[in-house]
């Protein structure tokens, strides 16, 4: 049965079965008229004339990569590389060969090969970009910089593997949910951002740009847990449920630190110059110290903000001091009120 209901002059909705539609006037009026087309010949007539605009466009605006000497890492590239090393650092959970002990090592070794000449290339784009830009070095000083710091990023690999493997360990043991370490790799989504961070933050420590952030960015868009790679995080991290997390450029964060969804790290405020521009390059996200929890919808900012050792940040706190070793944060519970529907009365949470 089909039956249409005129709500108002301005709304229509309709019922046929267990399907509804609801479309205001303005929706349905160009349909009811019959528009001649005025661009007929358009794709022979309008599109040279709009292909011509753009090219305007990337002439006054920019932000046109890859073309001429402007090219800049390519974020494909970059994001297959990523894929590339968590498969060497979690082999058989990351990427999609079948491991065992007959062709582990053949598997190492090609892949290492094959990410060395890539990431290569795309970090020489990155200091060539920093080059032509301040104008210092030359293209061969580059290339020679890219091929040392590759080096040095696969030659840490054991080290990370042994910082992650301690992050894998600090989830399954804070998190009563998880049943074996197995499913925290597979599954967890602060496993994928960790392991991004460490291998991003190798980069950055370095001096590479634009790489380690469309690692880290990637990651964020894939667990909504956001770590800028220019942080410094200890051992044994947890993040739990993670998303919504945020940490910062300059946070510095100690070993057993255990956080909960929705907390940031973040900049309490943006000093500027004499010009009204922020300067960069200053501590503004705060230190947490050893043996932390921090816990959900919590807000802690500001560069000279220290959490002590040993301190517990309750849920939705908002903190922009420092809070000694040893000290739990409690935000006092909000007063409820509820509203009895059969005797319209209010009660507040102390009569229930």
């Amino acid at each position: 049965m089909k039956e249409c209901i005129k709500v108002s002059e301005k709304y229509f909705e309709k019922v046929d079965g267990t399907t509804l539609i609801w479309a205001s006037r303005e929706m349905l009026e160009p349909l009811m008229r019959s528009e001649e087309c005025r661009e007929e010949n358009w794709l022979k007539e309008g599109l040279p004339k709009l292909v011509e605009k753009i090219i305007e466009n990337y002439e006054e605006y920019g932000g046109v990569n890859q073309v001429g000497k402007k090219e800049l890492p390519s974020k494909q590239a970059v994001i297959e590389i990523l894929k590339d090393l968590l498969s060497i650092i979690f082999p058989g959970y990351f990427g999609e060969t079948k491991i065992d002990e007959s062709n582990i090592k053949h598997f190492v070794s090609s892949v290492l090969s094959s990410v060395y000449h890539r990431l290569v290339k795309e970090v020489e784009k990155g200091l060539k970009y920093l080059s032509r830009n301040f104008d210092v070095g030359s293209d061969e000083n580059c290339r020679k910089r890219a091929r040392v710091i590759v080096k040095e990023v696969l030659e840490k690999l054991p080290e990370i593997r042994a910082m992650l493997i301690g992050d894998v360990q600090a989830a399954y043991y804070g998190d009563p949910a998880a049943k074996s370490t197995d499913e925290v790799i597979l599954s967890y989504p602060c496993v994928l951002a960790i392991a991004t961070y460490r291998i991003a933050h190798e980069l950055w420590i370095r001096g590479v740009p634009i790489i380690p952030r469309i690692m880290t960015e990637y990651a964020h868009s894939i667990t909504g847990i956001d770590i800028h790679p220019g942080a410094n995080i200890g051992r044994n991290f947890f993040i739990d449920h993670g998303t919504g997390v945020v940490i910062g450029e300059t946070t510095e964060i100690g070993d057993n630190v255990k956080v909960y969804q929705g907390v940031t790290l973040g900049a309490l405020s943006f000093p500027k110059d004499e010009g009204g521009k922020v300067i960069k390059g200053l501590k503004r996200h705060p230190t947490v110290g050893d043996n932390v929890v921090i816990y959900s919808g919590a807000t802690i900012l500001g560069g000279e903000t220290l959490i002590g050792s040993n301190a517990v940040i309750g849920g939705n706190a908002w903190i922009t001091s420092s809070i000694p070793p040893g000290t739990k944060v409690i935000v006092v519970p909000p007063k409820l009120y509820y509203k009895n529907n059969i005797k319209n009365e209010s009660l507040d949470s102390n009569q229930q």
